[in-house]
Parts: structure tokens; sequence; C-alpha cells
């Protein structure tokens, strides 16, 4: 499998054609295990309240676009939180 930084470079090169096992390994990366995963949607705990949230879904083992965008904004603001 691909480096979390290799697929970081991707997600914002090509935020259209990731794969969910990819966006997944970066989530677990960054936020830590899923507060929910089972179900259709994997919901992440981010240390503020509100947008951006870090909750993707599956969809035919691609990732949704706009939930990439919102994953990459919210390690945005991660990486300034600290």
């Amino acid at each position: 499998m691909a480096s979390v930084k290799k697929i970081l470079a991707q997600m914002r090169h090509e935020p259209v054609n990731v794969a969910f096992g990819d966006l997944k390994k970066v989530c677990i990366a960054c936020f830590g295990a899923a507060r929910q995963d089972g179900s259709s949607h994997a919901v992440y705990k981010t240390p503020w309240l509100g947008d951006p949230r870090v909750n993707i879904q599956n969809s035919k083992g691609k990732a949704k676009p706009y939930q990439v965008r919102q994953v990459l904004q919210a390690i945005e603001k991660l990486e300034g939180w600290k």
C-alpha cells in the first residue's frame, strides 16, 4: 500500500479518483480510529466543533470527492491547531 504522504499528494492533485481504503488510511493516521465505523459511514473525531467534519463513506470502492476535500480541509486545520 502507498504511504500516507503519497496518498495525500494524490488527494490534493486529484480528489475525484481516491480509493476509499486510501482515504480511510489517511483519516486513521491523522485523526485516530473512527468513533463510528461499520455502517455506511466512518466518522472521525476532531478537536474542534463543527466544520470541517470528517465523515466519509464508501461509494463502490471510491471516496466521494466532496468528502476528500473536507478531509483535506480538516487536515490543514489540524496542522494549524497543533
